[in-house]
This record gives structure tokens, sequence and C-alpha cells, in this order.
């Protein structure tokens, strides 16, 4: 199989490689794209993800495959992505969710008079639950999805179920948030033991890594047998993802395995902490992060962004807001604010935040 392009990872470890797609595995995600997003012919898809993320998650090629128009714009801002909503006629656009927040958290008069319907793909990040349910009251259709740079973007799905819609809004969203099935053209998808392989039972409950394998799994690593062989260790792709697998065969992310904070001997979730945090009316953006702590050996701290004009919220606000929803180890013993340091696609740079909080 001929490589096709070289996409760097983007280094939210701090140790970016050189990741080599193939002819076969761009073509066979492109066409799943199609597939899952149900796009039919013509669609106008605005480029609000960057095209060397991924390669815009092979979405140049499916552009290509069902006769779409491509709407560019130079500057990710919410007026002008909802300005070339209304005047292009969007109807698909993808991001990641630090773009659905900004979009969530944009003026009402600049979201009004949009007359038709939009679907939104996400991915890069598990979404918070409550930026999804955001975006669905303004009534945009929101897909999840799942990947890595190694998987040529998006190759899971949370595959939406009729019956769902039976559901409230915040039902609606919490299972919108899952990861979800395989796309397509992903042969293999199981959630096991790091070490030994062996899948996790399918209770919802039991942690364990995300492995992929097929042919939309990258060739390899640039000039790096060692990473990649390490990478394919037991003929699958270890995503270094942990995540629980549930009885309808959906995965649900709950944390990077080097995010994951060890309090007093218990594992604390950060993405857990950071769903309940973007609930509070304050928080545009939040990163929670472990802090060395003599006694617990970790404990979360959350580095926040508040809204515009909501400056005046404080720190024991903050924790206190997370008391009142979460169980008491879990909850931030820090809470820092300002700007968050972040990738050119939008990830929280979290090995940065660490550093930082080391010295808190």
């Amino acid at each position: 199989m001929q490589a096709i392009t070289l996409n760097y990872t983007s280094g939210t470890t701090g140790n970016p490689k050189g990741v080599v797609y193939h002819h076969r595995g761009a073509y066979l995600n492109a066409v799943s794209n199609a597939l899952v997003w149900n796009m039919g012919l013509h669609p106008v898809y605005l480029w609000t993800l960057p095209m060397f993320h991924c390669n815009g998650w092979c979405f140049p090629w499916t552009i290509a495959a069902t006769i779409g128009t491509s709407v560019c714009l130079r500057q990710v801002r919410a007026d002008l992505v909802f300005d070339l909503i209304k005047q292009e006629k969007v109807n698909h656009f993808c991001g990641a969710p630090i773009v659905l927040n900004l979009l969530k958290n944009a003026p009402d008069e600049m979201k009004a008079g949009i007359g038709h319907p939009v679907k939104v793909m996400t991915a890069g990040a598990a979404p918070p639950a409550a930026v999804i349910e955001g975006m669905q009251q303004m009534n945009f259709d929101v897909t999840h999805t799942y990947g890595l740079t190694e998987t040529y973007g998006p190759s899971v799905v949370c595959a939406w179920h009729g019956e769902w819609d039976e559901l409230s809004l915040p039902e609606r969203a919490a299972l919108k948030s899952r990861q979800g099935v395989r796309y397509p053209m992903l042969e293999g998808l199981m959630v096991a033991d790091p070490q030994t392989l062996e899948p996790v039972p399918q209770d919802g409950e039991t942690i364990g890594e995300i492995f992929m394998r097929g042919n939309v799994v990258m060739k390899g690593y640039l000039k790096n047998p060692a990473a990649s062989e390490e990478a394919f260790r037991g003929g699958w792709f270890h995503s270094g993802d942990l995540a629980v697998w549930h009885e309808d065969g959906y995965i649900d992310i709950k944390d990077r395995s080097k995010d994951i904070i060890i309090s007093g001997g218990e594992n604390i979730s950060t993405i857990e902490v950071e769903d309940v945090l973007y609930r509070h009316p304050a928080v545009m953006e939040v990163a929670v992060v472990a802090r060395p702590d003599e006694k617990w050996g970790e404990t979360p701290c959350a580095f926040v962004t508040v809204k515009p004009g909501m400056e005046h919220v404080t720190e024991e606000e903050i924790i206190e807001f997370c008391r009142s929803q979460l169980a008491r180890f879990k909850v931030p013993k820090t809470v820092v604010f300002g700007p968050l340091p972040k990738t050119s696609t939008g990830k929280m740079q979290k090995f940065i935040l660490r550093e930082q909080a080391k010295h808190l």
C-alpha cells in the first residue's frame, strides 16, 4: 500500500510523531464519512476544521466524492461561521468541541436567521454533554465521532437510535457524548486490558484501553520502527485512550491513560470533572490535570477560562459547585483562572498545564 500523506500528531503529549497514511485507508475513510453522516450528493461544507488536522478528517476526498461545495474561511470566528452558514446555505461542518463551545457562547443575535438544517460532526476530544446540549438547542444536529491521527481522523461514531429521540434533551446529550461503535470501514474495535489484550466486560464500568485494527489504521510512524512496533503490539493499534464498554457495544472514553489522576489510590477521570465544570454558568473553557500532593499523591487542579462579564466568579464558588455534583475526592482542590494553552488544532496542551500545576 503506497503512502499518500504524512501527518504529524499535534503533540498534546509533547512528543509529536510522523503518521504515514496510505491510499487505501484514505479512500476507505473518505467513503465512511459520507456513509455515517448520510451526506447524499452536493453537500455544502464549511471548513471550520483545518485541512492539516488528519487531512481534514479525510473530508477533502469525501467532498470530492459527493460532488460537494467547499466553503473556506481564514479564521474560526463565530461571526464568520454564522454569516457563511446563512449566506452560502452551509449544511455540514466539522469541528473540535472547542469550536462548538465558541459557537454555543456566541451572542443570540449572531445565531438568528438560520432557516435550514445544519449537521455538525465533532471529534478530537470527548465533548462535554453540556456543549452538545447547547448545539442541539440551537437546532444543530450533532454527530459525535472519535479517532486519532493514526486512524485517519474519525473511525468510531455514536450511531443514533431512533428510539433515543423520545428522551429528554439532557439524556440525549449524555448518550451522544459517548464515542460509539466502529465506522463501516474499520475492521476491529475493542476495549481491552492494555497488557493482555483481553477484552473487558461490556458492563459500562470496567475500564480498559481502546484498540483498533484494519485498513483505516496508519501504515506506521515515519522512520520510527520502535514506536510503530509498540503501537501495534499484539496485532492491534494501541490508542492510549481509556474507556468503558457498554452492553449495547458503544464505547465511552473516561480519559487518556496519561491524564488519569490517581488520588489516594482512587482513579479520577479528568473528563468527568471537566463535564461538571462546563455546566457552571461562568465557565467558558476548562482543563483538569493532576497536581502533586504530599498526602494524596495527586489531586485535581482545574484551569478555567471564564465567560466575558463573569470575571467575578471565585475559586471557592467553582469548588462548591463541584462539591454538589461530584464525590469529594474528585472535587478540584485548586482552580486557576486564565487562558489555556492549545495546539494549532484547538486541543488543550495538558502537558504544559501539568508542569504549571507542579509549581503552584
